[in-house]
């Protein structure tokens, strides 16, 4: 056992490995249906690693903390710059009540109670899950001008308050917005759902890894026999359908194939192939005659290709709208995506540059639309370093300088340089995607590996006081925690609901969003057995992140007067 810790202590890389595993571990355990989360538990075990006084070079945390704040920048950059569009402005108007609420409910208590500022700032972090604070609010620490000895108590302070309060606020925000918000605003939340749902036309998801054996597109062949449609050009049997979807693809007259011509005439006999909804197949296939067997007809190559919407004339536009345009002509989407949240396909639902689009149909047809809507995210696992590493030095550079507001000097800190020109690259990564491209594996490794290490570190360094600082505050901080995580929400429903007149489904997406918990954003689905409050989610996730990490810094300055 002394040769594990003397290694250990010689060597903290090892360390810090050995706190992730175990993190994962403690994170991936399930209480009925409730689990801590990576974070949580790799803070956890850096607290229990750190009772071995293992001292970690501040470097290390800080190095990942800024690919972290990179990455999450990155992600919501075209949401963030959306919000400043005016459709976007309610939900916006919700994110900076809800966020001031949050500011305010967590430097009241911590007046009220004498925390110190380390404690307050783990309040904030850990009632409103944002992880960020703990980050900008220690470098905010480290640079005031008291001893060093204090600083590091202060900072060591930080996650004892948040494991407590994160713990608490995340386990009643799950279970409060998806059954207390309703009541707040006097509806039934899956009534509510279900009316939207069929206004809208949207479809109801799965679970992550979950595929419906019902099939979105089927290609089919028919035997022409209706004689209203022989002598029909394809393009005229087509603007016939009155509305819904269907494309030949493709005609057999005897032995002969031919490929789609809109001007190619369909005579009794003839076998078409008609790409169209699994549900219009079996609706209205008979109209054109039986169903036949033709694998050589239907060998048809169909491409599956993810877009990053670039066009500025397609910006906002309804996919009803897009649906008329020439280039949708044979293509058909299976998913929207929009920073990282899959949104409802509905006619309604209006699409916004930086979204990914999934599309599906014959090849050249699906490059054709590529190209109409943006830019083809073909799969390669090469990201672009050249744009993360300059996008960090350029956002730290920013992020130090500072501003004196009413006697109190603000700065973004370094680490909030990197999360603000994270913005600003996901902005320019949105509009010419040609360039700066992070695959997903690597978004998860600088997202989820990156916090997760900064945590890590961080409870390796609070592990000898954490004890001491739990019995200090820990029964209080319980309390503090679980009104200041639910005062800001009642708030943010309340401002929505009855003043914004928003709809009770985008509000509680947008609850979620600004509060940056995705944990609660499944349960409201989950509850209303619907995807449409993800509508509501991405814009004030956005700015939630910016406000909360923000916060940071502003509530040590405000805590020092």
């Amino acid at each position: 056992m002394g040769f594990v810790v003397e290694g250990l202590r010689n060597n903290p890389e090892l360390a810090v490995f050995l706190t992730v595993a175990l993190g994962f571990l403690i994170g991936r355990l399930k209480f009925g249906s409730f689990s801590l989360g990576v974070v949580v538990g790799c803070l956890m075990a850096g607290v229990l690693v750190g009772q071995l006084d293992i001292k970690v070079p501040t470097t290390v945390k800080t190095v990942f903390f800024d690919l972290f704040l990179f990455t999450t920048g990155y992600k919501v950059g075209p949401q963030f710059f959306r919000a400043l569009k005016r459709d976007a402005l309610p939900q916006m108007a919700l994110t900076v009540v809800l966020c001031v609420t949050c500011l305010l409910a967590a430097l009241t208590f911590a007046k009220l109670l004498d925390f110190d500022m380390g404690t307050a700032a783990g309040l904030l972090a850990g009632a409103f899950s944002e992880s960020t604070v703990i980050g900008t609010a220690g470098e905010a620490i480290q640079r005031l001008d008291l001893p060093q000895a204090q600083r590091d108590a202060l900072v060591n302070n930080i996650p004892v308050a948040y494991a407590v309060t994160y713990l608490v606020g995340t386990a009643v925000l799950v279970w409060f917005l998806p059954k207390i918000g309703p009541k707040l605003m006097r509806i039934d939340l899956r009534e509510a759902a279900a009316a939207l749902q069929a206004a809208s036309g949207a479809a109801t998801g799965h679970a992550e890894g979950v595929t419906s054996a019902a099939r979105l597109f089927d290609v089919r062949a028919y035997r022409v026999e209706n004689p209203a449609l022989a002598g029909k050009t394809i393009g005229e049997l087509e603007a016939s359908t009155k509305g819904v979807r269907a494309f030949v693809l493709r005609v057999r007259s005897g032995p002969t194939l031919f490929d789609h011509a809109s001007d190619h005439r369909i005579q009794a006999g003839d076998v078409i192939a008609v790409m169209a909804k699994y549900e219009i197949h079996a609706a209205r296939g008979d109209v054109i005659g039986p169903e036949v067997s033709d694998p050589e007809l239907l060998d048809i190559p169909l491409e599956s290709l993810d877009v990053v919407l670039t066009n500025r004339t397609i910006d906002g536009r309804s996919l009803a709208e897009l649906a008329q345009g020439a280039f949708a002509r044979g293509v058909f989407m299976s998913k929207l995506t929009r920073a990282g949240i899959a949104m409802p396909i509905t006619p309604a639902t209006k699409v916004n540059r930086g979204d990914m689009m999934s599309l599906v149909g014959p090849l050249a047809e699906v490059e054709r639309a590529a190209a109409e809507l943006g830019y083809p995210d073909r799969q390669t696992s090469a990201t672009d370093m050249i744009f993360v590493g300059l996008g960090i030095f350029l956002g730290g550079l920013f992020g130090l300088l500072s501003v004196v507001v009413w006697g109190i000097p603000l700065t973004l800190t370094a680490s909030g340089g990197a999360l603000f020109m994270g913005l600003v690259f996901g902005w320019l990564r949105s509009a010419y995607p040609f360039f700066g491209r992070i695959p997903e594996p690597a978004i998860w490794i600088f997202d989820t590996v990156g916090l997760c290490i900064f945590i890590g570190i961080v409870g390796i360094g609070a592990g000898p006081s954490f004890v001491a600082g739990l019995k200090a505050t820990g029964a209080s901080l319980i309390v503090v925690g679980l009104v200041s995580s639910l005062l800001p929400h009642i708030v943010g429903i309340l401002f929505g609901y009855y003043v914004l007149k928003m709809n009770p489904l985008i509000v509680l997406g947008a609850c979620a969003g600004a509060g940056t918990i995705t944990a609660a954003l499944r349960a409201v689905q989950d509850e209303a057995q619907s995807s449409i409050p993800a509508l509501g989610y991405t814009v004030p996730y956005a700015i939630g992140n910016i406000l909360l990490t923000a916060w940071g810094p502003i509530l040590v300055a405000l805590m020092a007067r």
